[in-house]
């Protein structure tokens, strides 16, 4: 199983919205002004390791039991400043700690690959099992897909995390899906967002396609899931 930190999306160069930010409002403003800022975004980054631990041992105990890794890889992500701020001002809420914890959960990201589509709601009840996570809401685009063709498990989790000063609840998102939907909706990010893209009738044509792309796909899935159960010895979760 692959494990990468800080791949969601994958960037060298700011965004055209973290520029726009960085313009507006300069490091050191911004340092000064939130002083909790880099201790907050701290311990979204301690909430991802505790649950990122928690599915690797999953995951590894699977593998020794059943010589078959249910994850193909996990990773994770904290929000750029720029994209909190930008999520709060589209909501006008405050820029504030409290406003963050309050109202974002997706703050902390995780992404779990799996290789079948069985395998996505198995890890999905195991993180439901855990006794010290409590799902706080849950979205299958897999059962439901979006108009756009996007399919994946969302869920909204909390989990305590222990500080010197004592417990604190952390909430993330952690967003599950085969290697192909992940491979669609990179795909699908990187087409989408090209500001090449012409009259509104080629935009049309272009969503349509990967439309087309996305439905590919999730028809392979099913049909490697078919597949699966056909060798009929493959260990259930």
């Amino acid at each position: 199983m692959e494990t990468q930190l800080n791949l969601i999306p994958a960037s060298e160069h700011p965004t055209a919205l973290e520029s726009q930010w960085l313009n507006a409002i300069s490091p050191a403003d911004f340092i000064n002004n939130n002083k909790n800022f880099d201790v907050l975004m701290m311990k979204y980054r301690c909430a991802i390791r505790e649950i990122q631990t928690k599915l690797e041992v999953l995951d590894d105990e699977f593998s020794a039991v059943n010589k078959r890794n249910p994850i193909s890889s996990i990773k994770s992500r904290v929000k750029s400043p720029a994209s909190i701020y930008e999520k709060l001002r589209r909501r006008d809420l405050p820029f504030t700690e409290e406003s963050i914890v309050r109202n974002l959960d997706d703050v902390a990201g995780i992404r779990v690959i799996c290789p079948f589509i069985s395998d996505i709601y198995a890890i999905a009840n195991l993180i439901t099992s855990q006794d010290d996570i409590t799902v706080l809401k849950i979205k299958d685009y897999i059962k439901a897909p979006k108009s756009n063709g996007y399919r994946s498990y969302h869920m909204i989790v909390e989990i305590p995390v222990f500080f010197t000063e004592g417990k604190a609840p952390m909430r993330a998102e952690i967003q599950i899906r085969t290697i192909g939907m992940d491979f669609w909706a990179s795909v699908d990010h990187q087409l989408r967002y090209k500001k090449t893209i012409g009259a509104d009738k080629d935009i049309e044509a272009i969503e349509a396609e990967l439309l087309k792309c996305a439905q590919t796909v999730s028809e392979t899935d099913c049909h490697m899931e078919e597949i699966k159960d056909m060798i009929g010895d493959f260990e259930k979760i």
